[in-house]
């Protein structure tokens, strides 16, 4: 009985520091001129042995900003670890510190990541990983379209680029689902040629403005196709006459320097999620040259994997993802309304490829979107033809 005393009182005593530390506390002078610092209530400090967990009950003095609790929640960190979590909304919050930590590692396993699926009723999947619960965490797309991916090399930004890729390619037929990607790197995507799903895979930001632009017309006939329908998002559609959802993958997007491409790329991100149209950028380094307020605008997610320093996991926001270790590869934090530490799955290069074998075809070709005129086409205007090709196109005597 002492003993949980002495335990609870220090345990409280260690909260009120984080409050302190925090700002969450009122100063209140007495009419005899005393001086007294109040801070939030705590209600239950109790202490889950089966769970491994040490959970705090608290409420906020009246007038205190409850935003403030979230803003804060880095402080909470920086006192207990980061291996919080802190629940609530108005007045009441529930402060759990978990002695647990994120699994040493996590295989990529299709068949689990189907069961959450279908568990949770995700419409568009994106992978990301398990928590400290050994739970398997994936997030619909649908409502969160745009996600950057960034960390140093060797942090596991390309194993969580395959897995999430590979997942779709699993889940979706080419006719359900269609991939664009860039690779300025030369080396990541490359095992993606001749896979039936992926219309392009550009080398060079040159390479990409034609694959923007396609895209960019794709966005107008989507756009003409809500409108015919009266919905709102391609879902709404009935089967026949829903078209395939896209996903724009980009790798070191640094190396975009052209302002049209930009242009384009803002455009396409920030219509796309009614026409489902769904954009990944990755990158090494943030910074502000790079990440504008306009792109950081129409970014819904960030994965932050293992950063160079704080100031780059600010500009990501992730903080805490600087002080992510070279030995924790996979471990990253994951920005969707709130920060959450995961552990990315491993998909290897071999592995990667043996997903990708099933899906190839020896008809493929590279920037397959590019339009070329069929022969056979019967809905040709004769004098739009005529434009285009000439006696000197058919006869070989004419000079």
């Amino acid at each position: 009985m002492l003993r949980e005393f002495l335990f609870k009182s220090r345990a409280k005593s260690e909260l009120i520091k984080a409050f302190r530390s925090a700002g969450l506390f009122k100063h209140y002078v007495s009419k005899g001129g005393n001086e007294r610092t109040i801070y939030p209530q705590i209600h239950d400090i109790y202490l889950d042995k089966f769970d491994k967990s040490l959970r705090y009950t608290f409420t906020l003095l009246n007038g205190m900003d409850p935003k403030e609790i979230k803003k804060k929640e880095y402080v909470f960190k920086q006192h207990f670890g980061k291996s919080i979590e802190i629940e609530g909304d108005l007045k009441k919050f529930i402060l759990t510190i978990h002695v647990k930590s994120l699994p040493k590692s996590v295989s990529y396993d299709f068949k689990e990541i189907l069961q959450v699926i279908e568990q949770d009723n995700i419409t568009f999947p994106i992978v990301a990983g398990k928590d400290i619960h050994n739970k398997l965490r994936l997030y619909d797309a649908t409502n969160n379209p745009n996600l950057l991916i960034f960390g140093q090399p060797g942090s596991g930004k390309s194993s969580i680029l395959h897995s999430i890729l590979c997942t779709l390619l699993q889940l979706y037929s080419p006719n359900e689902l269609q991939l664009y990607l860039a690779d300025f790197k030369m080396s990541e995507f490359n095992l993606y040629e001749g896979v039936k799903h992926v219309k392009s895979v550009s080398y060079l930001p040159r390479e990409l403005g034609p694959a923007l632009s396609h895209l960019k017309t794709e966005l107008t006939k989507r756009g003409q196709l809500l409108k015919d329908h009266a919905v709102r998002h391609i879902n709404k559609l009935l089967e026949d006459k829903k078209p395939p959802y896209i996903v724009l993958c980009i790798d070191e997007f640094v190396m975009i320097k052209d302002d049209d491409i930009m242009a384009d790329l803002l455009q396409i991100a920030s219509l796309g999620r009614a026409y489902g149209i769904y954009l990944i950028l990755s990158m090494q380094r943030p910074s502000h040259k790079i990440l504008s307020t306009d792109v950081r605008g129409v970014l819904s997610v960030r994965m932050g994997f293992r950063t160079v320093d704080l100031r780059n996991a600010m500009i990501g926001e992730t903080p805490g993802s600087e002080k992510i270790s070279k030995d924790e590869p996979g471990k990253f934090l994951l920005n969707l309304d709130e920060l959450t530490e995961l552990k990315a799955p491993y998909l290897d290069e071999d592995k990667t490829e043996k997903v990708l074998a099933n899906f190839k075809s020896e008809y493929w070709r590279n920037h397959s979107f590019k339009k070329i005129v069929d022969k056979n086409e019967s809905n040709d205007n004769p004098m739009e033809l005529s434009k285009r090709i000439t006696e000197k196109d058919v006869f070989n005597d004419v000079n």
